[in-house]
């Protein structure tokens, strides 16, 4: 249901603002904003929204947007899909990719990844939270935000982070959090 529903908001995205960019560049060290500066605008809006939720419910883990260790957080939030830009596919393109996952299954992904033309961007899609983490690693992230990126559709009980934290990110993610 809920790439279904980020399927719909992709297909009507509208890029972020100057404004929006601005705000969440304010979370990002230089090396990240420029990571962020690659995601697709359709990418670059949802998370934007995903921050959003998280800056609207810092309260949840005792915090509040001013706080030094938000930081991190909010920049999970903004990155946490930032190596979907790896692969260079647009919305359809996603759409096929995930179909071929949920088909062909998640490990074909480095196979198709060796491969060339569709078939080789489908591979690096399915690979993107590696490849976020690997970029985020590379960017000299906080660990937590390359955690997040590695494991933020990973099962809950195979998470790293605080598990408040983590839920947090998830149900903004998800959709399930109102935005400030």
């Amino acid at each position: 249901m809920h790439r279904a529903e980020r399927f719909v908001r992709s297909v009507f995205s509208v890029a972020p603002s100057p404004e929006q960019v601005l705000w969440a560049s304010s979370f990002l060290t230089a090396p990240e904003q420029r990571l962020f500066l690659r995601m697709s605008s359709v990418d670059q809006s949802h998370s934007i929204g995903v921050a959003r939720a998280v800056a609207a419910h810092l309260d949840q883990v005792g915090l509040d947007e001013s706080d030094p260790e938000a930081v991190w957080l909010m920049a999970a939030a903004l990155l946490h899909d930032v190596g979907k830009s790896v692969s260079g596919l647009g919305t359809y393109g996603r759409v096929v990719a995930t179909v071929s996952e949920a088909l062909g299954g998640s490990d074909m992904g480095a196979h198709w990844a060796e491969r060339s033309g569709m078939t080789r961007k489908v591979g690096l899609y399915m690979q993107y939270p590696q490849l976020g983490a690997d970029l985020l690693a590379l960017a000299e992230s906080d660990d937590r935000v390359v955690a997040w990126a590695l494991e933020h559709h990973l099962p809950q009980e195979q998470w790293t982070l605080d598990e408040n934290c983590a839920l947090l990110l998830q149900q903004a993610d998800d959709g399930r959090l109102d935005k400030a």
